[in-house]
């Protein structure tokens, strides 16, 4: 009922509260909240009516509190997140991780005669007949090394004499008795060429030609190391030696053999004298320019190209038999050519214009051959099956180059019936990688081959000083052959030699 003479009250409704939305909600974020927290508020509340604004207070508390719980809030996430970084952290090490420590290498400061004197020996001997020697005039820094495809002599030399104490992987040093490794800087590749196949029809005017002599110079470098302490102190072992021509250093390879060769592969060299596990295999200098275009196959017409000496000795008799298989190929480019400035144009423009190049074994299982053909996107096909590559540790090189075995390569229709069955994604995939990895094999990259045959040689540092310390405890041991331990050790009893 309802008083006489007024209409009657209209119910009060219940004020339902509903927070407003924050101004910038996460996409999985609910904010409303439900009616059960306000009925449970106003229950714990005194039997008196609470104020709104009282309500509305309570409400924006409890929907932050609802935010700061929610798993989809951003700030939850990022505690969550630095939480887990600060538990792995705590269990791994600091990222991004400390560089190595360089390699401490001494350079040996040779008698002139074994470096800038082989290169001026070399300009003598092909001095025209009765002319002045111009290299013996020139300073040592303006000397230039003859184009050579064993140039990396030349270049690892320069290299260590700009390097200072932070560089990587190794570290020049001048004192000796800091150093882990022994750089020898004798040119022995170009030592043993020095004197021409061809000599001139009459000796020039220093005569330098007829004196010089490889062997000589092998015999007293030997004599001139084998005097120096720290050469003693392990008999060579720390020592580096760059032998990149098969032949070079052949005379005293004997007495080297315990120190870590740098070659370009095996191929002269007895399993007692080299082994990958204390040498390093590095990249001949590749002789064609490099091509600077983009992957492509429609300006490469020719399927496959190969310019070289036809007849060679050994395993390198596989050419002749490739040379009768493919020059009447329509599509194929086979030419025999020796070295000289129009065989190099020409290859040049052979290897920029295929899509494959072919590199058989020569004399020994690898040339400079197939370093032209990476240079120039050319997709290496390798038909050499003892060949050993540099730098395998960081290029698989089956994603940029063929491999045939010599057995199936001399099949006749074998080789050609493959390389077109390959198709021009594919040799456009080949051409892709070989860009991604074709520093490695141009010396004139200053992050190329040199410093790569740096961080090589480096890492035969903790075996070279394993075997060092271990040999200084060992007494003399027997000769009955059961003892492995030691790698290239020329004698069993040069173990007891001291440090």
């Amino acid at each position: 009922m309802w008083e006489r003479g007024r209409p009657p009250r209209k119910p009060r409704p219940s004020p339902i509260i509903v927070p407003p939305p924050p101004p910038s909600p996460p996409p999985r974020l609910n904010l409303l909240v439900p009616r059960s927290l306000l009925a449970l508020a106003a229950r714990a509340m005194p039997s008196r009516r609470p104020s709104p604004v009282l309500l509305l207070l309570l409400a924006l508390a409890l929907a932050l509190l609802f935010l700061l719980l929610s798993p989809s809030s951003p700030s939850a996430s990022r505690s969550l997140a630095s939480g887990s970084a600060s538990a792995s952290s705590s269990s791994s090490p600091a990222s991004p991780a400390a560089p190595p420590v360089p390699v401490k290498i001494y350079l040996y400061d040779l008698p002139p005669k074994f470096t800038y004197g082989v290169v001026r020996s070399y300009m003598a001997a092909r001095a025209p007949s009765g002319s002045a020697d111009a290299a013996a005039v020139l300073p040592d820094e303006q000397l230039r090394y003859p184009g050579h495809q064993h140039s990396a002599e030349w270049w690892l030399f320069k290299d260590l004499l700009r390097r200072g104490p932070r560089d990587r992987p190794v570290a020049r040093v001048e004192d000796p008795h800091n150093a882990d490794l022994f750089y020898v800087p004798f040119f022995s590749s170009l030592s043993l060429v020095v004197n021409p196949i061809r000599p001139p029809a009459a000796a020039n005017a220093s005569g330098a030609a007829a004196a010089y002599s490889d062997e000589a110079m092998q015999e007293e470098l030997l004599e001139w190391l084998e005097g120096q302490p720290y050469w003693q102190r392990h008999r060579g072992r720390d020592h580096v030696f760059i032998c990149q021509d098969p032949n070079a250093l052949y005379k005293v390879i004997d007495r080297i053999s315990n120190a870590v060769l740098l070659v370009s592969d095996f191929g002269r060299l007895r399993s007692d004298q080299a082994s990958l596990v204390k040498d390093v295999i590095m990249p001949y200098s590749h002789r064609i320019n490099s091509f600077k275009g983009d992957v492509g196959v429609d300006d490469r017409p020719s399927l496959l190209f190969f310019m070289g000496n036809r007849y060679r000795k050994e395993g390198g008799k596989v050419r002749d038999a490739l040379f009768q298989i493919l020059e009447n190929e329509a599509d194929v480019t086979i030419k025999h050519g020796a070295q000289s400035r129009e065989s190099r144009r020409a290859a040049t423009r052979g290897m920029h214009s295929s899509k494959f190049c072919l590199h058989p074994a020569g004399d020994t299982p690898s040339a400079c051959r197939l370093f032209d053909a990476l240079v120039s996107l050319c997709v290496p096909v390798i038909v050499s099956d003892y060949i050993e590559l540099p730098f395998e540790d960081v290029i698989d090189y089956n994603n940029i180059a063929i491999f045939v075995e010599t057995s199936k390569a001399v099949q006749p229709g074998y080789l050609t019936s493959m390389l077109r069955r390959v198709s021009s994604e594919r040799i456009l995939e080949y051409q892709t990688e070989i860009k991604k990895v074709k520093r490695f094999f141009e010396y004139e990259d200053p992050n190329g081959p040199v410093n790569e045959i740096w961080r090589q040689v480096s890492l035969k540092a903790p075996l070279i000083k394993l075997l060092a310390n271990r040999n200084k405890r060992l007494f003399e041991r027997g000769t009955n052959g059961t003892d492995c331990s030691c790698i290239c050790t020329t004698n069993p009893t040069e173990a007891t030699t001291a440090g």
